[in-house]
């Protein structure tokens, strides 16, 4: 079975029971490699022959694959090994980026896969899970991924990526630490193996994030590794109706809600809500008192709100690229070590999201009648990441805030609050496909796949307000099954779900206050031009940082 080669319990002399034979088998691997070890240390050059003697067939590896950086040596090294010595891995992959993570399983190296996010691969490993290359173990959240690496999907070995690593192997992760402590962790405290492909080999690292004894092997890779600027958003191409669904999400919920602590998914009309904040929030004299606490990577649209004395605390899951020296002149907002850098953590930074936020606001790629979503579409199986983390109500929350009261509903010991989970969405996606449909492609999709239950991202009872830019349908203030389906009806436009309504609904709706137009909020729309935006370019955003921010070329326009 996958995973369990050196699980098993060992009996000798009769009823005398072995308790070491993880920590035995994982001696023996090391001792097959003693030849090309220097210290802690293998050539690059070395490294397939290296990982040939490490891995058994079967194996469960946990390779990095994080939602940014990506340990793309040891997957390159990985995918050429040959299958014949080494094949039927299980692979733990948190987010499935590269070609390289499903050519593991073309090669027939790999045949289990357990993940959670696959956005660039979305649609390959959607046709390899059909033509039956990828057998999938689950589809998991972040969080829910790294937690079973501590129950019943423990790494036996680990492949990971840092910055920098000295001579004993002690390891700086740098802004991106994002989850290379907790797969190290999960890995080294179970007698598993940890490798790690570092950018450098210094004397002394800047600030140990991932202590030498926890580590076995260190390479230093030919090249650094990758890491995506996943969160960037350039200012230009935030357009009027992103920045209408702004101006409603703002006045319609963070100003009605009070809400000061949040988390913003990745999107456009979450980067126009940003750079509203300093401009349209100023107007309505909202500074100091919404959005102060934050959960999220250090989008550079963040950059404004920050100067403007908007923002207390960014709380992230992982650095962004160009975002290093803004970060390390800010200590007072980021979580920064006395190095300067980032001290990023994915795994804390979802409970944070979960937990510790009265909002969590993103968007999906289609949105059903009774306001379930997913990102997993025909042809498309792009996983969840992080947001049915953060998008739902932590029923273990016990901490009140105006904004969790302001949802306040039942008696007695069963008298709560609520998180605030809010989907923001156009009624149609480009090309002209709707959002809003009556049945979600995830139901096929899972049934095709041989799920268990449909790759759902957000279970509509989740939800408590979706925008579009005809509105905000209040779902929380529901009352019945029915006037949720006709709350979202009315600002769902002329999708199919839209088309289930009709003006009488939508003004008795308006009326009982579960339906909200921009008129109903104050919010005109002849002002929903990008003239109102802190920043209308990458280039305004390097100027409001003083010059800190050094964007990505590929962001660059002058």
């Amino acid at each position: 079975m996958p995973g369990s080669s050196d699980n098993k319990d060992a009996r000798v002399s009769g009823s005398a029971t072995t308790w070491s034979n993880r920590r035995a088998s994982k001696q023996a691997r090391l001792e097959r490699i003693a030849g090309f070890m220097r210290g802690v240390y293998v050539d690059s050059s070395t490294m397939s022959e290296v990982l040939e003697l490490l891995l058994q067939p079967g194996d469960r590896v946990a390779l990095e694959g994080d939602n940014q950086k990506q340990a793309d040596f040891l997957a390159t090294t990985l995918a050429g090994l040959d299958p014949k010595k080494i094949h039927d891995l299980h692979m733990l992959i948190s987010s499935v980026s590269l070609p390289t993570h499903l050519d593991l399983f073309e090669r027939k190296l790999a045949s289990l896969l357990d993940f959670a996010y696959s956005g660039p691969q979305s649609l390959r490993i959607s046709q390899l899970i059909e033509d039956g290359v990828v057998r999938v173990g689950a589809v998991h959240t972040y969080v829910e991924l790294y937690a079973r690496m501590f129950v019943d999907l423990i790494p036996k070995v680990a492949l990971l990526c840092a910055e920098q690593a000295d001579e004993a192997g002690n390891l700086f992760t740098g802004p991106n630490t994002e989850d290379t402590p907790t797969i190290a962790e999960a890995t080294a405290f179970s007698g598993g193996l940890v490798v790690v492909q570092v950018n450098e080999r210094v004397a002394r690292v800047p600030r140990v994030d991932i202590p030498a004894d926890w580590v076995d092997v260190v390479v230093v890779s030919p090249d650094p590794y990758r890491v995506e600027p996943l969160f960037t958003r350039d200012p230009r191409h935030i357009g009027p109706i992103h920045i209408l669904q702004a101006m409603m999400v703002i006045r319609g919920i963070y100003e009605r809600h009070q809400v000061t602590s949040l988390n913003h998914g990745i999107g456009f009309n979450t980067a126009a809500i940003e750079l509203l904040l300093p401009t349209y929030g100023e107007e309505l004299g909202l500074r100091g008192t919404i959005a102060r606490n934050w959960v999220l990577n250090p989008h550079p649209t963040l950059i404004p709100a920050i100067e403007s004395g908007w923002v207390e605390s960014v709380a992230c899951f992982g650095g962004e690229p160009g975002m290093e020296n803004y970060v390390a002149n800010r200590p007072d907002i980021f979580f920064t070590g006395r190095d300067g850098s980032l001290r990023s953590n994915r795994v804390l930074a979802q409970l944070a999201g979960q937990y510790g936020v009265d909002l969590f606001i993103g968007s999906s790629l289609q949105i059903d009648a009774d306001a379930n979503s997913s990102t997993v579409t025909a042809g498309r199986l792009s996983g969840f990441g992080g947001a049915p983390n953060m998008g739902h109500d932590p029923h273990g929350r016990r901490h009140a805030s105006p904004a969790w009261l302001s949802l306040l509903s039942g008696e007695g010991v069963g008298l709560r609050g609520r998180k605030l989970v809010v989907q923001v969405a156009e009624t149609f996606q480009r090309g002209g496909e709707p959002t809003f449909v009556e049945s979600l492609d995830a139901l096929e999709v899972g049934r095709k796949a041989n799920f268990p239950v449909p790759p759902v991202m957000i279970y509509g009872d989740d939800v408590t307000h979706v925008v579009t830019e005809e509105g905000i349908a209040h779902l929380w203030r529901a009352h019945s099954l029915a006037d949720r389906r006709d709350a979202l009806a009315a600002i769902a436009g002329v999708s199919p779900v839209g088309a289930t309504g009709n003006a009488g609904t939508t003004e008795r709706l308006r009326q009982d206050g579960l339906v909200s137009l921009p008129s109903d909020l104050g919010v005109d729309v002849r002002r929903a031009d990008r003239r109102l935006l802190a920043a209308k370019t990458i280039e305004d955003l390097v100027a409001w940082s003083g010059g800190l921010y050094n964007p990505p070329a590929r962001f660059r326009s002058w």
